[in-house]
């Protein structure tokens, strides 16, 4: 599956998005101020966005919602209703454009478009080509049991289970190991 620069600082903007959600009541929203928004839109370099508000900081969070339904979906149908309901209630408006020193690309959101009008359009056409090529199963949670991450597994054998294969992966490895140490000992 070709994957552009476009699409993959969409993906990467996507994942970051989701994750940003606590995952229970004792956990710290990543998006808990305008500040917080301001920051992932300069990480993620998002343009043409304007000045952030409160309003922005609601509209993100909401979206965050619905991608995390992706996400989660069970199956293409449901992925694909999701990222249909997001990508036309931001009014897409597909255009070419090459700023900033990036050669031809396309953007999918109208200009001056709201930062979360943004997020859903580029990010949810990203997002919208797994699904065309058959690839929905790509977009996972990790299963370590103690993390629930989103991440877009663009491993060659889609073999990826972890959201980090240095944190989770290396922790439940190290965990199984001392386990089986543990009963050879026993």
């Amino acid at each position: 599956m070709l994957i552009t620069h476009d699409t993959r600082c969409a993906l990467d903007a996507v994942v970051d998005l989701v994750n940003t959600a606590p995952e229970d009541d004792d956990a710290r929203d990543g998006l808990s101020d305008v500040a917080s928004l301001a920051d992932f839109v300069g990480k993620h370099e998002i343009s043409d966005v304007g000045v952030l508000s409160e309003f922005d900081l609601s509209a993100v969070r909401k979206i965050r919602d619905r991608f995390a339904g992706v996400f989660a979906a069970a199956d293409a149908r449901i992925a694909a209703g999701l990222i249909n309901e997001l990508v036309a209630a931001a009014g897409t408006t597909p255009r070419l454009t090459d700023h900033d020193g990036y050669d031809w690309h396309v953007h999918y959101f109208a200009p001056g478009a709201s930062v979360a009008d943004h997020l859903a359009a580029d990010c949810g056409m990203a997002l919208a080509f797994f699904v065309v090529a058959g690839e929905q199963e790509r977009l996972r949670r990790c299963e370590a049991p103690d993390c629930r991450r989103a991440f877009v597994d663009l491993s060659r054998n889609r073999s990826r289970r972890y959201c980090d294969s240095r944190t989770c992966g290396n922790r439940l490895h190290v965990a199984a190991y001392r386990a089986r140490r543990k009963e050879a000992a026993g």
